[in-house]
């Protein structure tokens, strides 16, 4: 793939959390602070904006629980985050890392797929691209890898122009202009394998990591491919251990399919094509070292009622990163939340 012209990466807008403000003020800090005025509009943006893009669609919303027994992220080869367990009234359980799994179920209740805007759940500490607590837009619809990149894609670039179309000075003044969400609305989105990444960036350490069997891309590696090939850049099949064993292979048995698209921090969406068959989920399983009974009845669904699907997930506030210009995810909280930690309010 010859590289576009250079994306400059914009620097970003210095942080207004403050840290060195108590923790239990930052509430009352952040009250004349107008970024945080802007934070409000740009999250019942997404809200709004996301139903009517899904209605016009015909998929609907579920209404989902924040507790389930079948973690997305299990203990296993590809997972990239820890789970969040708990004990409710005596009965082991977990916080939702993702719904994903519920999506798929409400595949087979509707004709042309389902979606949820709600709270996610990570075991590990906050950073500047994870936050503990976050916002997670998912979708799964029927069909392969193709198409769900496609209509991610869209997804994406309707938001933008929402802002665009409804927020524009508000966000200029928080992010120091609008000309990053322009070139983006005017320049389609990038597209290589993995293995054409690699390749590109000549195999810079810094860029990939090689682990036991598997590769992965660094978040330095996802910026490079930004400002080469950006700004939007849609990174497709990596290693199937590098992700986990929900997501189908393709027809070597090597590369998942599966895709991020990588804009401003980074990865902002993942999306892949799942297993159709039960056979091929209880040999993705074995393949990624994760006992089968724990998902007995998502093999169970995909037995009774097999169904070609694919989905993805964005996480709200790392659009909200790329869309405020910010280097640091933690001032997008309007509420703060952090693992181990009491905040107020």
């Amino acid at each position: 793939m010859t590289p576009a012209a250079p994306v400059k990466l914009a620097d970003p807008a210095p942080s207004t959390q403050r840290r060195e403000t108590d923790p239990a003020q930052r509430y009352l800090a952040i009250l004349n602070d107008p970024l945080y005025s802007c934070l409000v509009g740009l999250q019942d943006l997404v809200s709004y904006e996301t139903a009517l893009f899904w209605r016009a669609r015909q998929v609907r919303t579920l209404h989902l629980p924040i507790t389930t027994g079948s973690i997305s992220s299990p203990m296993g080869l590809g997972s990239d985050s820890s789970p969040v367990k708990i004990d409710m009234f005596g009965v082991p359980t977990y916080l939702a890392d993702s719904m994903q799994f519920m999506l798929e179920y409400g595949c087979r209740l509707t004709g042309d797929g389902c979606y949820y805007v709600m709270p996610s759940f990570r075991g590990e500490q906050a950073d500047a691209t994870h936050l503990s607590q976050f916002f997670h837009s998912e979708a799964e619809i029927p069909g392969g890898l193709d198409e769900v990149i496609a209509v991610a894609d869209e997804y994406v670039r309707h938001l933008a122009a929402a802002v665009l179309e409804h927020l524009p000075a508000e966000v200029a003044a928080s992010a120091g202009g609008t000309d990053h969400i322009e070139q983006f609305l005017a320049s389609p989105s990038a597209r290589m394998t993995f293995e054409e990444a690699l390749h590109a960036l000549d195999g810079d350490p810094t860029c990939f990591q090689t682990h036991e069997g598997w590769r992965t891309i660094t978040r330095s590696g996802e910026r490079r491919l930004i400002e080469l090939y950006g700004p939007g850049v849609w990174l497709t099949h990596h290693d199937q251990l590098s992700v986990p064993f929900y997501q189908a292979v393709d027809d070597t048995g090597e590369q998942a399919l599966n895709a991020d698209l990588l804009l401003g921090p980074g990865e902002v969406i993942g999306c892949g094509e799942r297993h159709t068959l039960a056979s091929d989920v209880r040999t993705a399983l074995r393949a990624h070292s994760v006992p089968e009974s724990d998902y007995q009845w998502y093999v169970d669904m995909k037995d009774h009622r097999p169904l070609h699907t694919s989905g993805f997930g964005m996480g709200i506030e790392r659009f909200l990163m790329w869309v405020l210009r910010r280097s640091d995810i933690r001032d997008l909280q309007l509420v703060e939340r952090y693992n181990g930690q009491i905040t107020v309010p």
